[in-house]
């Protein structure tokens, strides 16, 4: 397959990369400057969104779009942050339409990022992609434009998935780094409540799942890609610890993270249960169904 990437150097894209690169696919990373970018037999890297870029030259029989692309929302929310965590992800989207219809041979599929926070937060319901209503904070607010946004490939005859994330695992960066440094330092505990609920997923599993939504025709709209047993905070932090052979026994009280966050603090005190059930219906099978042996597989 021809697969393109807009996004293709962040945490999901690199391993989607390297995964479908080891498969002998070719992959297109859309990127502002190619220059001093090392293109081998299976990666290319194409420039876009400067002036005078004509990305769709250099792509012919794509099969696959995947847009990653967006700023990261692992910073204090000021009202400019705010402002570009929203514009970046609804201009990226809007890139990859426009090219998409650019391109002479429309790709089979196009999966765009999006994240569980559609729904927004709740200490005891249960989500699944068949829950309709959008959650009213911001983040809520933000996917719902930007998949809005992304589904306008439908029009273009493209089949399109909306791959909603929860928090992925990674050894080598994402949210986990920072949940383990307490516990490096003998200072883990539970963060506020620890009642609320932390929706994960294995950094496997998701390039996985991503390589099931390209090649099972019967998925499109939304899929949640998260595990399939979610922690509450106060069970995931007991589990992290155990495994890193630290103790969980200094809580982090709400209003000191709220002062040192702000309303990003939402993203640890505040959370969601999120099931995969699309994928599961579809047949899909997780790697790394439970959290501590997916803690186990990342050597942490």
């Amino acid at each position: 397959m021809n697969i393109v990437i807009a996004g293709g150097t962040g945490l999901i894209g690199s391993k989607i990369v390297e995964h479908f690169s080891k498969d002998k696919h070719h992959i297109y990373i859309l990127t502002r400057n190619s220059t001093n970018k090392n293109n081998t037999d299976t990666i290319t890297y194409v420039n876009w969104l400067n002036d005078g870029d004509e990305p769709e030259k250099k792509l012919e029989n794509i099969d696959v779009v995947i847009n990653l692309a967006g700023e990261s929302i692992n910073s204090r929310w000021t009202n400019e942050q705010k402002k570009r965590i929203l514009t970046s992800r609804l201009d990226a989207t809007k890139n990859c339409l426009t090219l998409m219809e650019k391109l002479t041979q429309k790709p089979k599929v196009y999966l765009n990022a999006s994240a569980v926070g559609f729904y927004g937060t709740s200490l005891s319901t249960t989500f699944t992609e068949d829950d309709h209503d959008v959650g009213t904070d911001f983040l809520a607010t933000v996917v719902e434009a930007w998949e809005r946004e992304a589904i306008e490939a439908e029009a273009l005859g493209i089949r399109t998935v909306l791959l909603r994330f929860g928090v992925v695992l990674a050894s080598d960066g994402g949210a986990l780094s920072k949940m383990m440094m307490p516990y490096k330092l003998f200072a883990g505990g539970t963060v506020g409540s620890g009642k609320q609920w932390l929706s994960w997923i294995h950094i496997d599993d998701v390039v996985s799942m991503v390589e099931f939504a390209v090649n099972n025709e019967k998925v499109s709209g939304a899929l949640n890609v998260t595990g399939p047993n979610p922690k509450q905070m106060k069970q995931f932090g007991s589990v992290l610890g155990g495994v890193l052979g630290r103790p969980h026994w200094l809580p982090a009280p709400s209003f000191a993270l709220k002062i040192l966050l702000g309303e990003m603090s939402l993203l640890v005190l505040e959370g969601q249960k999120v099931l995969p059930k699309k994928a599961i219906d579809h047949g899909f099978q997780f790697t790394y169904p439970h959290l501590e042996d997916a803690f186990r597989s990342l050597r942490l």
